[in-house]
C-alpha cells in the first residue's frame, strides 16, 4: 500500500479498504493468504515523519499442528501503529510495516479449534484410551529403585 505524501492534508486522512495480501510472496508451506488485506487506518505527516494508526486484518489458510488439516483464520492487528522518519521520496510504501505486524501476529502453533468453531480430531482421544494407558504404565520411581550406585 503506497501513500502519496502530498495528498495527505495537514489534519491527516482516513484510509479504508482492501489491498493484495502483503504475504503472498512468502514461500511457506505452513500458511498462505486466503483473501485480501483489510485495513482501516488514519495517516498523517508531522515534523518530518509519517504516522499511521488503526487496524488491519488478513484471512490466512494454515495447517493445524494437531490434526494436520487446513483451516482458515483471520489474523488481525487491532492496534496497528507506525511512526517513521521521512527521507526523500514523495511516495511511502506501508507494505513492509503491514507485513511485519501480520507476521508477528501469526500463531506459532496454529490449532483449528482455536476459535471454538470446530473440534480438532487430533486433540480428542478415544473414550477410555487414557485410563487403559495409565493402568499399563509402570511408575517412574521403579526405575530409580533398581538403580545401583555402589560398584
Amino acid at each position: 500500500m503506497k501513500v502519496h505524501l502530498r495528498q495527505i492534508p495537514q489534519t491527516g486522512m482516513h484510509l479504508e479498504g482492501e489491498e493484495d495480501c502483503p504475504l503472498a510472496d512468502m514461500r511457506a508451506d505452513e500458511f498462505r493468504c486466503a483473501g485480501p488485506l483489510r485495513y482501516n487506518l488514519d495517516v498523517g505527516v508531522t515534523e518530518g515523519a509519517l504516522w499511521a494508526n488503526g487496524s488491519i486484518a488478513q484471512r490466512m489458510e494454515m495447517r493445524c499442528v494437531a490434526c494436520l488439516e487446513k483451516f482458515e483464520l483471520d489474523v488481525a492487528v487491532p492496534i496497528f501503529a507506525l511512526h517513521t522518519e521521512l527521507h526523500g521520496p514523495e511516495v511511502i510504501d506501508l507494505t513492509p510495516f503491514l507485513r511485519e505486524d501480520l507476521l508477528l501476529n501469526l500463531p506459532p502453533y496454529p490449532h483449528c479449534d482455536r476459535d471454538g468453531g470446530r473440534t480438532c480430531q487430533g486433540a480428542t482421544r478415544a473414550p477410555g484410551q487414557e485410563e487403559d494407558t495409565a493402568e499399563k504404565r509402570e511408575h517412574d520411581w521403579n526405575a530409580l529403585d533398581r538403580l545401583k550406585l555402589n560398584p
